[in-house]
């Protein structure tokens, strides 16, 4: 409910939706927490938490930086967890979306991770490494525990492909908008406009465009087409620049990576 509301309340204040991804325990717990709790009061819709694995094969150079840096700092996903739960109780309106992928949970347990998820207010799934083919592993036991499950849309997603990934999704889709691996590159406006012409074909979900947006003008420009915009390794990036050089948090990390998200938010509002 939360996550349809949020796209509900972005539509009819006639802009797209923004969500920004961390990765929980980056550098440390503490400036990871105090990172999330700020994120909504800078315009941020929905946020998408990473939990930290040692081989995230689909993320680049910063969010691969960012997981071993949490995993150095000793966060496991019971932390994960709770840091969820901490922001749901401070933020009981805006949707928290955990991101990853299987094995952590699969060690943990899956039923025992799904009724945790819930328990702590997470509304939303996406794992990276799941394809459709695997549903009975974690989307369906999801989807009967009330977790939404986002699935990822790609630019080599063909025609005969798309219902086969989208048959199960709910939430919304995810389109990644470049071919290869997060925050290398950037997609036009014009493949965008393409691709969320092609989802919506398909989907009644909100289409939401990420892994190819940096700067508030990418992400203006991608709101003009797509119901939502993901911002994640700019915004890594940021808070990696602020770090001392043994990679431990500075007094500028908590303020330089809320005023990106902050600058980010502004991209938000269609031209009219």
């Amino acid at each position: 409910m939360r996550i349809a509301a949020a796209f509900e309340k972005a539509k009819a204040e006639g802009r797209a939706a923004l969500g920004i991804f961390i990765t929980a325990g980056d550098p440390d717990l503490e400036t990871s927490r105090q990172i999330l709790m700020g994120l909504p009061d800078q315009g941020v819709d929905f946020v998408e938490l990473g939990m930290p694995f040692s081989d995230p094969m689909a993320d680049g150079p910063s969010i691969q930086a960012a997981s071993l840096r949490a995993l150095k700092s000793g966060t496991k996903l019971a932390d994960v967890l709770a840091l969820a739960t901490e922001f749901r109780a401070a933020h009981p309106d805006v949707p928290l979306i955990l991101m990853g992928y299987y094995n952590p949970i699969y060690i943990y347990g899956v039923d025992r991770f799904l009724d945790a998820a819930k328990a702590a207010g997470v509304d939303g799934l996406i794992m990276v490494d799941l394809p459709p083919e695997e549903d009975q592993e974690l989307c369906l036991p999801a989807r009967d525990a009330g977790l939404d499950f986002i699935r990822l849309i790609t630019p080599t997603t063909d025609d005969a492909r798309m219902p086969v990934v989208l048959a199960n999704s709910s939430g919304f889709v995810y389109y990644v908008s470049i071919t290869g691996i997060t925050g290398t590159r950037s997609a036009s406006a014009d493949s965008i406009a393409a691709a969320m012409d092609r989802i919506r074909a398909a989907s009644d979900l909100p289409a939401v465009v990420g892994f190819g947006i940096k700067t508030a003008d990418q992400v203006r420009e991608a709101a003009v087409h797509a119901d939502g915009v993901v911002v994640g390794s700019a915004v890594v990036d940021k808070l990696a620049n602020s770090l001392d050089d043994k990679g431990a948090a500075t007094a500028n990390s908590v303020s330089d990576t809320l005023a990106l998200a902050k600058e980010l938010a502004s991209g938000r509002q269609r031209a009219v």
